[in-house]
């Protein structure tokens, strides 16, 4: 008896350096991981605050919403990198999304990483809403960011998604004026390209109107939210997050031929949900 245990306190040891952990009142032997095991994080849905940074710090340390990172106008600089604020571990869950939908998916708070921006979002003028630009500083952070988390997890580009993308009926940000098309040029987020819009345009003009059900079919296709039971105020906040995304010059939530060209691009470039 004595020798077992002795063979059996020498592989516990030897453990320590094979796959078998020592933890707190057990052993946990790892070397046998589950091949059907997949990451929590599908998806990065970025946000703007519409505060500044004191107020949006304060709410995102409160007790009723999180995101798992937050990012200043202008990130302090730490041996030329910027300075980024992680508030929630990425294995946990933060309360960012809400009531959400994405790609077949809903509790998107689940599945994702939250990323905030300090971006006052818009104010109103006699010319209708005006949106605060995104900062240089603030943009390179996010994008160092999106890369190492996007890598990490093996997000697809057409999951690095906008509030308004997941929560059409609710949000707007991060708004017209953020720049995903940048972004997508570095292999960050999704975006059509321009010879099979004008492929799918087929020689039409961009604003000519077409079938509602068209669109609607398309972007639900694509990964939005789109039921039978929608009011027109909700297909129209459909399409208008759509736009917003895709085709800020106009995000007012027409059905037009452009808006089905790109849809219908993005489906050929990244398939369907």
């Amino acid at each position: 008896m004595k020798t077992l245990l002795l063979i059996l306190a020498a592989w516990l040891l030897a453990g320590c350096h094979s796959g078998v952990e020592r933890r707190d009142g057990y052993w946990a032997d790892l070397r046998h991981p589950a091949q059907g095991a997949r990451p929590r994080v599908k998806v990065i849905v970025i946000h703007y605050t519409a505060e500044d940074f004191s107020s949006s710090l304060a709410t995102l340390t409160d007790r009723e919403v999180s995101a798992h990172y937050l990012i200043p106008r202008q990130p302090p600089q730490r041996d030329g990198k910027g300075v980024i604020w992680q508030l929630v571990p990425e294995q946990q869950l933060a309360w960012h999304a809400g009531a959400s939908f994405w790609r077949g998916a809903t509790r998107i708070n689940d599945t994702s990483i939250g990323i905030e921006l300090v971006n006052s979002g818009y104010r109103r003028s006699l010319t209708g809403r005006q949106w605060q630009a995104f900062s240089a500083p603030q943009m390179a952070s996010l994008s160092a960011l999106l890369k190492d988390v996007a890598q990490r997890y093996a997000i697809a580009p057409e999951n690095i998604v906008g509030h308004s993308d997941v929560a059409p009926q609710r949000k707007q940000d991060p708004g017209p004026r953020f720049p995903w098309q940048q972004l997508a040029q570095q292999g960050l987020g999704a975006w059509p390209d321009a010879d099979r819009v004008q492929h799918y345009l087929a020689e039409q003009a961009p604003y000519t109107p077409v079938p509602l059900e068209k669109v609607l079919t398309l972007l639900q296709h694509y990964g939005y939210d789109v039921t039978p039971e929608m009011t027109p105020r909700q297909q129209q906040n459909v399409i208008a997050a759509f736009q917003m995304h895709f085709r800020p010059a106009d995000y007012r939530g027409l059905p037009d031929a452009e808006t089905a060209a790109i849809a219908a691009a993005l489906l050929e470039k990244y398939g369907a949900a």
